[in-house]
């Protein structure tokens, strides 16, 4: 993805280094995502203990020690490239809502390393990166899109950048629902159903979020043409290995359709696609049933 001479975003809260007061555990959630990231890696069950007592070992850095940790090159070329990539949605979801008679209220980004406390309760680097409504920031450690990038065996950081764009557009998406109403109602929604119920939706969300990722880089490549073939193809590919029923499989070699949330990895492609293809905000997965999700 060319993004040289780009402006940088500066809705960016660089809190890297700041202690996230992350001392309350990693959690069972957090230990079931590094046992998919590490098989997704081909690790076994040993390099899973070796992960997650590695993660929790650094929940525990000292404030001190992490104001002293200096950022590599390719940690601040990330940071860099974010930054742009966060610019380029609000100039684009800024035009996109002109046109829909709107205004566009662009969201924070805030990077940080390890733990960091949000308006949505203290999140970690182990669940990747999210979007909290309550504060309308998106949050992102970094060090998720190394761990990304030797997930899907590619060793040229250059040859992920549009999936990286891909990842930061999604939870950017997340925003775009915000604004739109569609995720408050959504939420409401989930809070009155079972489990199962609540699942189904937050797949509609997740879908919605990837379509609107898409439209975000119709427009950026209309304008800008920044985007390529082989761009397109790493995005695609990042879709179907971020798809429920792939990582289930590739953790535990089944997968429970009942406790998706995110969408398996054909519905997740299709919907970026459509996205990337049409740029039509008319469309959403609300509007379609179960077997056109």
């Amino acid at each position: 993805m060319r993004l040289d001479g780009r402006r940088e975003s500066s809705n960016v809260d660089d809190r890297r280094g700041m202690s996230g007061g992350a001392k309350a555990g990693l959690g069972l959630g957090g230990i079931v995502l590094i046992a998919v990231m590490t098989f997704l890696s081909g690790g076994n069950i040993g390099d899973v203990i070796t992960n997650v007592g590695t993660q929790m070992a650094s929940q525990n850095v000292t404030t001190s020690d992490q104001q002293q940790r200096e950022f590599t090159e390719e940690e601040q070329a990330l940071a860099k490239f974010s930054s742009q990539v966060l610019a380029s949605t609000e100039d684009i979801w800024g035009k996109v809502f002109e046109s829909m008679g709107r205004t566009y209220k662009a969201p924070k980004m805030v990077l940080y390393t390890n733990a960091v406390q949000t308006a949505c309760g203290q999140g970690t680097a182990s669940v990747g990166p999210f979007y909290c409504s309550g504060d309308q920031c998106l949050y992102i450690d970094l060090s998720f899109f190394t761990t990304m990038r030797r997930s899907l065996g590619i060793q040229n950081k250059g040859d992920l950048d549009f999936a990286y764009a891909y990842v930061i557009a999604h939870e950017v998406g997340h925003h775009v629902e915000n604004l739109l109403g569609i995720l408050g109602k959504a939420h409401q929604q989930m809070s009155r159903m079972s489990k199962t119920d609540a699942n189904k939706v937050s797949v509609r969300l997740e879908l919605l979020a990837d379509y609107y990722a898409g439209v975000w880089g119709h427009y950026e490549n209309e304008t800008f043409q920044s985007i390529d073939e082989n761009d397109l193809l790493e995005a695609i590919e990042t879709a179907k290995v971020i798809g429920d029923n792939y990582l289930q499989e590739k953790a535990q070699g089944y997968s429970s359709p009942e406790s998706f949330t995110h969408g398996t990895s054909a519905q997740r492609m299709r919907w970026l696609k459509r996205g990337l293809q049409t740029g039509d905000m008319s469309v959403s997965t609300f509007n379609v049933s179960e077997s056109e999700l």
